[in-house]
């Protein structure tokens, strides 16, 4: 069992960047599968992005694919969100969640799959 944490949101402009970070806790993160999703007011929570536990495979939302890059740094217990050219269709609270162990399903879009989720951090663009 992990707790995650996110961190790194804030208010940018449009065209801006910003990387969040999910950082958890416990010893065997490192075979844990990590999405992000976002919900913005009046809106359903929305995968983002997702990486398998071993690296292998990232997965991206089309709405975010080629500005945003999801990568894991096993040795720091984190997972990290680069998101660049960011646009006001962004603006959301971005939340990270994890589900262990050793997960293998090709399912990594749909929230059911995770059992751990952060409280989320806030992410503004102006436009």
């Amino acid at each position: 069992q992990v707790d995650v944490k996110e961190s790194g949101g804030g208010l940018v402009q449009a065209g801006a960047s910003l990387r969040l970070s999910c950082v958890a806790s416990g010893r065997t993160f490192y075979s844990y599968v990590v999405g992000w999703f976002r919900q913005s007011p009046g809106k359903e929570r929305e995968f983002v992005a997702a990486i398998s536990w071993n690296r292998d495979s990232t997965y991206y939302a089309d709405s975010v694919k080629g500005r945003f890059t999801i990568s894991r740094d096993n040795a720091k217990n984190t997972v990290y969100l680069q998101m660049n050219s960011l646009t006001h269709e962004d603006t959301a609270v971005y939340s990270c969640a994890a589900r262990g162990t050793y997960y293998t399903g090709d399912d990594l879009h749909a929230p059911r799959v995770y059992h751990n989720w952060g409280q989320g951090t806030q992410v503004t663009v102006s436009s």
